[in-house]
Formats: structure tokens, C-alpha cells, sequence
């Protein structure tokens, strides 16, 4: 499958998780661990440069 790669601020991410958290879980939560787990990477390697 084609992957996309987005630009989103923090809260448009925790907007998006909110919605999706609204939906059955079945349905989105392996979509929910994916955003999490990559939104946590990028964060973890933003605040990493700035120290």
C-alpha cells in the first residue's frame, strides 16, 4: 500500500485521535498505535536536538 507522509501540528494530531477515539475500536486501533508511535519518535527526536 502507498504511504503519505503529513505535516501536522500536535493538536491537529490529538484532534484527529480524538475523532478517531469516538469510532469503534476494532475499526481504528491499529491506526491510533501508528499515529501514536510515530507522533512519539518525531517528538522524542525533536526534543533530542534542542538539548
Amino acid at each position: 500500500m502507498e504511504e503519505l507522509t503529513l505535516k501536522l501540528t500536535l493538536n491537529e494530531v490529538n484532534l484527529i485521535l480524538t475523532g478517531l477515539g469516538n469510532m469503534p475500536y476494532i475499526q481504528v486501533s491499529e491506526l491510533i498505535q501508528k499515529i501514536q508511535s510515530q507522533a512519539k519518535e518525531q517528538l522524542n527526536t525533536s526534543h533530542q536536538q534542542k538539548q
